[in-house]
């Protein structure tokens, strides 16, 4: 019990030097914050600032870096000519196959446990490649789907890894199958003019 109240005695020594001193010393380190708030509310006519986190602020980048470069059909113009080349000619990136394996690394506690993935190695096999028949779709007039699927094979070494309250480590060679679809399409030409 002694020590309790050797310690209640020490905090309250620091908060009464704390009230003391900082009023004083002409720190604004709250009241100042709030003041450039408040002018800057009033002058751009907006709302108070809202603290977003980090972890939702990459989130939201994230979404959109996925939607802008692997999220929309693209549409090409008809290809000519007999003999054209129909064939899948753009093999997923390998960020576009990182992206879309299971994110087992995000979300977990720095110090608690932490998970990385080492020495990646993937390989690319195409699976499907094929040309539909010209049909009409909506917003875009007679087309023809070409489907190019991938199956991605994703060779790396997992590591696991806690410093508290038991440190250990745990490395263990992993294996993830990704299957992923660059369907688009090509919009059919006229009708052919006899010659």
């Amino acid at each position: 019990m002694p020590s309790l109240g050797k310690h209640t005695k020490r905090t309250a020594l620091i908060v009464a030097l704390c009230l003391a001193t900082i009023p004083n010393s002409g720190c604004l380190l709250v009241g100042g914050f709030f003041t450039v708030m408040w002018d800057f509310m009033c002058f751009w006519e907006t709302g108070p600032f809202i603290p977003v986190s980090p972890y939702w602020s990459q989130k939201i980048e994230d979404r959109i870096y996925w939607e802008q470069r692997y999220g929309k059909v693209p549409i090409l113009d008809p290809v000519e000519g007999e003999h054209a080349p129909l064939f899948c000619l753009d093999n997923p990136s390998p960020d576009e196959v990182m992206r879309s394996l299971p994110d087992d690394t995000a979300g977990s506690y720095a110090f608690l446990t932490e998970t990385k993935r080492n020495n990646v190695r993937m390989v690319v096999e195409p699976i499907v490649d094929s040309t539909g028949e010209c049909r009409f779709y909506p917003l875009v007039g007679p087309a023809r789907l070409k489907k190019c699927h991938y199956k991605c094979t994703v060779y790396f070494d997992k590591t696991i890894r806690s410093d508290w309250p038991i440190p250990f480590m745990n490395v263990h060679s992993t294996q993830e199958v990704v299957y992923i679809d660059h369907d688009h399409l090509i919009r059919c030409a006229g009708p052919e003019t006899a010659q």
